[in-house]
Order: structure tokens, then sequence, then C-alpha cells
């Protein structure tokens, strides 16, 4: 029975898990190899994850499984993302959908949030997850690669409310080598897709010298998709097998993001202490509607909403929010 879940479309059975090493296929349907087994949960704001037009200041659950269905060279995740499944069941956390739902409700968080691995491998446990979060009105969003069959996208998009999708590069030749897929036009597919229905941001982690070249064709190619999808540009540091890799230089990086600037309202340049590039402006008039301060590697904090009502207050255009400021302690689901 063939997987119907990413695009590499395994041929599965009872001793064959394909390239996640993440489903079987008993004859009758295709199944979950580790349901309910979490590699981690906690707290973090929304910024930091990061969302930067998703309910500004809000709390998250963040959490994760095991396993991917690429195999980034660069991956800071990779002692979860790229070692066998099989291997890791020992270290997990064995929680249920309630249990998950209440941890967060209790921990005070707006939401949910899938960030560690790929989604994709995990449908059916985060299925039953979105049915108890949802029943307990607790939304929920996800990171991911996009690598998804449109029929999988479908699925994803009636479990996530928002999605962060990694556009990593754009040439064959780099997909090959550095993630690991034939072609990036799936991921391209994907964001189109949801990018019609649910809130999309997309992110792209930058290796000087070999996809920063591709910057101003990514920011193209977005913006004839919607010119107000939020792009985070991540100055990459790389891990795993690009761990001796120099991490990019930040003025050289910034300066081939200006042609972007001019194609799409809201680009953000960050992943390191300081950065300047992390505000959101008024695509009308300019002035700072969002003020974010940037503390690096997954740190960025909401400093000032100044658009209240989605509104820039200087001249009342309308800012793409999902959701309205939310603030850190008020509550969240906590019971």
């Amino acid at each position: 029975m063939r997987c119907h879940y990413c695009e590499w479309r395994c041929e599965l059975g009872m001793d064959r898990f394909g390239v996640c090493k993440m489903y079987y296929s008993d004859g009758e349907a295709i199944r979950e190899r580790f349901p309910r087994r979490w590699c981690s949960f906690g707290v973090i704001g929304i910024e930091a994850i990061p969302f930067y037009h998703v309910y500004p200041g809000s709390r998250c659950m963040t959490i994760g499984t095991s396993s991917c269905n690429f195999h980034c060279r660069y991956c800071a995740n990779a002692f979860i993302a790229k070692r066998d499944p099989a291997e890791m069941q020992d270290e997990l956390l064995d929680l249920t959908p309630t249990d998950m739902v209440k941890t967060a409700r209790k921990l005070g968080c707006h939401h949910i949030v899938f960030n560690v691995n790929e989604p994709a491998v995990s449908m059916d446990s985060l299925r039953e997850l979105a049915r108890e979060a949802q029943n307990a009105g607790v939304t929920m969003g996800c990171l991911t690669n996009g690598y998804t069959t449109p029929e999988s996208t479908e699925i994803l998009a009636s479990l996530f409310s928002f999605f962060n999708i990694s556009l990593k590069g754009l040439s064959p030749e780099f997909n090959r080598e550095y993630i690991g897929i034939p072609s990036v036009e799936p991921v391209l597919r994907t964001i189109r897709q949801l990018a019609a229905i649910r809130h999309v941001e997309v992110a792209t982690p930058v290796i000087q010298g070999v996809n920063d070249h591709e910057l101003d064709e990514m920011a193209g190619l977005i913006a004839a998709i919607d010119p107000e999808i939020p792009w985070h540009v991540f100055r990459l540091l790389p891990e795993d097998e690009m761990r001796d890799t120099p991490y990019p230089n930040i003025v050289s990086v910034n300066s081939l993001l200006e042609p972007a600037r001019g194609k799409l309202a809201n680009v953000y340049f960050h992943n390191f202490v300081g950065s300047e590039w992390v505000n959101t402006l008024c695509p009308s008039c300019g002035s700072v509607a969002i003020e974010r301060f940037s503390l690096g590697c997954g740190g960025d904090k909401l400093q000032r909403f100044l658009c209240p009502g989605a509104r820039c207050s200087s001249c009342g255009h309308t800012i793409r929010l999902l959701g309205d400021r939310v603030a850190w302690n008020d509550g969240g689901g906590a019971q």
C-alpha cells in the first residue's frame, strides 16, 4: 500500500516503513508506528517560533514527535529528525491528547504549536490532538517543510489554523545535495494551497554562497502567491554535517534582501541578537506597527503593539494579522 502523506509516496508493508520510518501498512490502512509519543513540550512566546502575524504576544505550548521526511545536512534538530525513530522510543513521552491539552491549559497557553520536526510524519496522533484541542478551544499551528501531497495538505489545513512553511532553496541541485529531495515544486504547491485557506508565513534559512543568490527569486515567487505573506529570512547557524560552515555575513545577506523589500510587505531578517529587521512596518506609510526585540536563535519578543484593531496608528492602513494582541498573562486556556 502506498503512503499518501508526503511526496515520497512510499510503498509500505508490515515491515516496510518508508523514508520517515514512521508508518506501516497492515494491508487495510496506513498506520502510525509510534502513536502519541512526544519528544518534548515547552512554553514559548509566539514570536520566538516564529509567527509574527499571529496573535501577537500570545503564549504557546510547543511540541514534537520524532523523525522527518527530509535529510537536511545542516539540521539543528538532527538528534530528533535524523535518528531512527525506533531507537528513540525509550526517551519519548507517552501522553494522550487529553493529557496534552490539559497541560497546555494548565500552563496558560493560548495555542499548541508543532515545531520540532515534520508534522506529516505523525498524522494520526495530530488528528487526535487536534480534535481534543478544538473541543477545548485551543488553536493549533505548525512549522512544516511543505513536502506534502495535495490530499495530505488538506488534512493539515483541517488540523492547524496557522503555518510557517520552510522554503529552503529553489534549484534541483541545492535540494538534492543539501535537503535530499529531487525538487522544490511540491513545497511551492503547498504554499499556494495553504495560503488560499489559512494563515501562512514562510521561512528561509540562508547559507552564504549556497542559496543566498536565490533570495530575490524566492521573494518573487512568494509575492506572486500573496505579497503580504510574511517572509522570515534566517541567518542559518548550521549544525550536524555542516557545523563547521561559517555563519552568514549579516551585512551581505541584508543587502541581498533590499530588492525583496520592494516585492513583499513583510520581510524579516533575524536569528541573531539585536536584528534591526524584526519590526512590522505599515505597508502604506512605513510607520512601525509592531515593534519586536531579537534575542537571536528563537528568542524574538514582542516589545510594543502599535496597531490596535489591526490598523496602523499613523495612517489607519490595515495590518494583516490572524487575531489581535494577546497578553502573555491573560490566562489563556488555564483552569
